[in-house]
């Protein structure tokens, strides 16, 4: 039998090819109590996958989140086994781990509603306390066909006959329970010690609303009891804080049927968006960015050289002009090389930091479209780099940097996750050592701690992604940093050396808002629609007592106006006292009083929003206090 070898941090073992992880753990150098799976080369395997490859190792335990993806979709099966004991007729669709959590969708002959939740959760119970462990085997695509066909499960039938002829075809036992999966999954069920079950929605097949509607069943699952808890916890405040709520009741954008995954951004909502924008333009410009804006609409020619033609059309809105294909861009890069291609460069010339906030369109399926966080068309503040090899480890650095500036002004914490090279890739391994090496070295010399994805990295280079944590402790993946030397190869980049040669620079894609819609919708999500002075849509509202006030605050809201200040008068005819609740509802940072008091003592009374009383101003110095908190971006209650 042939011997592979294993290579540890400090320890090398030789195993006999083919053996699980269930069959050698005893003689690894791991936490045995604690591990779920292993990397190889890449290659994840759990306990029950033969090992097929030596190479460089690296543990997965209960607390990396691979390990809690793991644990998440082996408790989807677990769910999947119970519903099956519980109700006739229900046939299988799909079960995966998703960010916080899992789903499973099925075709129920009854309609299934929440109430049933309780339930399908004791039978989970039960089965997690038999202890059934995970088995892994494999068939060949006529046996796994027929084996569901008799089942009478379709869906399954459906995915399998969609995968590639010779593609090697998984499934997972546990109990009774057969499911066709690539995994990996838990040693076993009693490694599952939190859960629950969330709330039942529907879901078209695949995502398209022409395919059947299918019962799609949420849940969650921790290692911890306390973790659960706390998550159960922060669901319920992000139900208070949902900005497709926020959104309308603060008047910033829109949905509409007549553009599904389109949003329309109203009044409020695009002085947010250019606010933004602004701030974004200084921190580039200061960073020595350019700024280039490249067409919508481009021809076919130029997304067939970028390789998205083959790869992303069904993805890409396309058209014809003049009885040739053009395609609306989903993303910027081909464009941005194509303005690098306008000059002949030299090695003086670079790093080249050319950005732009370009509006991009990407076919959704219906079924995914939620709110600003995933939608059909969206701006994105992209910008590439282009450089010299030994350029890449300074400019990684420089846009850690700025990227670390941008989020600390909205109070952000992050983690960052670099992602090495897919079994499925393009170039050389010398170019993906030099750009992975870049990476991780400019990740050491900034301090920063970092966990490692192998072999989740882009199928033309390594990446770092930002984890950016809101006010609840959520997760958003935002800000990327991928080292590409794919497209300056098929665009044919080139700068002149300093002996005279033409070589090709490296290019850095990079984003650190990511969508600003998205971007947008976290924000106010995070302040719960109370935002900061400088970004606010409106900060002050101007309240007089009653008419005779009227004129006064009319000349101080002029002036206010004139001094830049985002101002409403609010003259109706209502009590004072109604008027601040509803400046309290549209979480207004100010409110500011005018009475005889005030006008008698050429002062205001300003209210800060939260009811929190601030006092008397003078006009002039309350002006110089919102004006100072809009120059330097901060809000000095917060």
């Amino acid at each position: 039998m042939a011997k592979i070898e294993l290579i540890f941090k400090n320890d090398k073992v030789s195993i006999n090819e083919g053996s699980a992880i269930k069959d050698i753990i005893d003689d690894l150098p791991v936490s045995k109590n604690r591990l779920i799976a292993i990397y190889i080369s890449n290659r994840i395997y759990d306990f029950h996958t033969p090992i097929d490859r030596g190479g460089m190792v690296l543990p997965v335990y209960m607390d990396d989140p691979k390990g809690l993806e793991i644990l998440r979709h082996s408790t989807s099966h677990v769910m999947a086994q119970a519903v099956k004991h519980l109700f006739t007729d229900v046939k299988l669709a799909i079960g995966p781990a998703i960010k916080d959590g899992f789903y499973y969708d099925f075709d129920f002959s009854d309609k299934l509603t929440s109430d049933d939740l309780p339930k399908i959760e004791e039978e989970m119970k039960k089965i997690i306390d038999e202890d059934q462990s995970f088995e892994r085997y494999t068939m060949s695509r006529s046996e796994a066909i027929d084996y569901f066909k008799k089942k009478g499960e379709v869906y399954k039938v459906e995915l399998i006959e969609t995968l590639e002829e010779g593609e090697e075809i998984s499934f997972y036992k546990n109990g009774d329970f057969v499911d066709l999966c690539r995994g990996p999954h838990l040693p076993s069920t009693s490694y599952i010690k939190a859960f629950k079950l969330l709330n039942v929605a529907g879901a078209y097949w695949h995502g398209d609303e022409r395919n059947p509607m299918l019962t799609r069943i949420y849940g969650t699952a921790f290692f911890d009891k306390k973790d659960l808890k706390k998550y159960l916890y922060m669901i319920e405040e992000a139900k208070k804080r949902d900005h497709r709520k926020l959104g309308k009741e603060l008047d910033l954008f829109s949905f509409h049927d007549e553009g599904p995954g389109f949003p329309f951004w109203l009044p409020n909502g695009i002085v947010i968006k250019n606010t933004l924008l602004d701030y974004w333009r200084e921190e580039h410009r200061n960073a020595g960015y350019v700024e280039v804006q490249t067409p919508v609409l481009l021809k076919k020619d130029l997304w067939v050289k970028s390789g998205h033609w083959d790869n992303y059309r069904e993805n890409m809105y396309i058209t014809e002009i003049d009885d040739y294909p053009f395609a609306i861009k989903p993303m910027n890069c081909p464009g941005g090389m194509l303005i690098y291609k306008e000059k002949i460069h030299s090695y003086r010339d670079l790093p080249m930091r050319v950005a732009e906030v370009g509006h991009v369109h990407r076919h959704e399926k219906s079924g995914v479209l939620q709110g600003l966080f995933r939608v059909r068309a969206f701006t994105q503040d992209d910008a590439h780099i282009f450089m010299l090899p030994s350029q890449i480890e300074e400019e990684i650095i420089g846009v850690i940097e700025l990227t670390d500036r941008i989020y600390s002004k909205f109070g952000f914490n992050y983690t960052l996750e670099l992602s090495t090279r897919p079994e499925k890739s393009i170039g050389t391994d010398e170019q993906w050592d030099i750009t992975t090496r870049g990476l991780e070295n400019a990740l050491i010399k900034v301090g920063k701690k970092y966990s490692v994805s192998p072999g989740e990295g882009a199928f033309y280079g390594p990446k770092i992604d930002f984890h950016l944590e809101d006010c609840l402790g959520r997760l958003h993946q935002c800000a990327t940093i991928q080292v590409d030397m794919s497209l300056p190869e098929r665009f044919d980049l080139t700068y002149i050396d300093s002996d005279g040669t033409e070589k090709r620079p490296v290019v850095i894609h990079r984003a650190i808002l990511g969508s600003l819609e998205r971007f947008i919708g976290i924000l106010v999500e995070h302040y719960g629609g109370r935002f900061p002075v400088w970004l606010s849509p409106v900060q002050v509202v101007i309240m007089p007592i009653t008419e005779r006030h009227i004129d006064a605050s009319k000349d101080i809201y002029n002036s206010m106006f004139r001094a830049g200040l985002r101002v409403e008068l609010d003259s109706r005819n209502e009590k004072l006292g109604y008027k601040m609740r509803e400046a309290e509802l549209k979480k207004v940072p100010y409110i500011v009083v005018v009475g005889d008091r005030e006008i008698e003592n050429k002062t205001i009374s300003v209210r800060k929003s939260g009811k929190k009383d601030l006092g008397s101003f003078t006009v002039n110095d309350f002006i110089n206090r919102v004006s100072d908190e809009n120059i330097r971006r901060i809000d000095y209650e917060n």
